[in-house]
């Protein structure tokens, strides 16, 4: 069991540590956002919203309170892991499987420039799941524990 969590928890290390700041930055400012103006705006869950994952139609339409808040959860406490590089590749993984729902169900079929922020998340959270926290973030911190 601690070899699995160590290696989901210990992260990617590049040659220098102020590569890992500069890999950093996207990370902090644009989960940062996440959090704060696409999850944080939505509490508690607004009516709008839960209409709005109605239509997505099939599991979303049975269970839209649900599907709704599981965003909104997704998006603040999964933007805030993220910001924290705790649990990063976890966290990214939630957050990439909501901005895949928020592009193929609630945006896809509009102009893309609507999608650009759910895509820019989706990136950055692949990016996480990939390289964890780097230098800058709990997980690298929680992994030297494991060593």
């Amino acid at each position: 069991m601690k070899t699995v969590l160590s290696k989901i928890i210990t992260p990617v290390y590049t040659s220098t540590w102020y590569s890992d700041l500069l890999l950093a930055i996207p990370r902090v400012v644009g989960c940062y956002f996440l959090m704060v103006n696409f999850g944080g705006s939505k509490f508690p869950t607004p009516d709008w919203f839960v209409e709005d994952v109605s239509k997505f139609g099939g599991i979303f339409a049975l269970f839209p309170t649900f599907f709704a808040w599981a965003a909104v959860l997704a998006e603040t406490f999964g933007g805030a892991l993220l910001v924290l590089g705790l649990g990063t590749r976890l966290a990214g993984s939630i957050v990439a499987c909501t901005m895949l729902v928020a592009i193929f169900f609630q945006k896809w079929g509009g102009e893309v420039w609507g999608m650009l922020p759910a895509m820019g998340f989706l990136w950055i959270s692949l990016y996480a799941i990939v390289m964890g926290s780097g230098r800058f973030g709990l997980d690298h911190f929680i992994s030297q524990k494991f060593k």
